[in-house]
């Protein structure tokens, strides 16, 4: 799989930060134990002026690392759409979290599969950008 991702992420890069149909993002973010920066290729779904990442992990039963990563670093880069900014994540909870999962599972209902074969709650992480 770090094989696939990093592939993923030259051709990714090679193209100007761009991935042509798909709904597709470069994260960074600080590792929690090391300190070490770790880029990850990831679906995302716009929201206004941010985009919001999904952590299911492919269903598994844990959280992803870059999940955890975020949770003790919060201040992350993006790269997407051409571009490449630093930007905040903020977990979603709440109503503001029932909704958009009800928007992307009614988009993409693989989630909904995902969900179904974990106990834990899979988080949506808001990306906002730095003004």
């Amino acid at each position: 799989m770090r094989a696939y991702n990093r592939k993923l992420i030259e051709e990714f890069r090679a193209n100007g930060r761009r991935s042509g149909e798909r709904q597709l993002l470069v994260l960074t973010t600080t590792g929690a134990r090391t300190g070490r920066p770790h880029s990850t290729p990831m679906m995302y779904v716009p929201d206004g002026d941010r985009v919001i990442v999904i952590a299911s992990n492919a269903g598994a039963p844990k959280h992803p690392d870059w999940y955890r990563n975020l949770v003790a670093n919060p201040e992350v880069t993006v790269e997407v759409d051409g571009e490449e900014y630093p930007a905040t994540a903020v977990p979603l909870d709440g109503a503001e979290y029932a909704d958009r999962w009800a928007g992307i599972t009614s988009r993409y209902p693989f989630f909904t599969e995902h969900q179904a074969n974990v106990s834990r709650r899979i988080p949506l992480v808001a990306l906002e950008r730095h003004r």
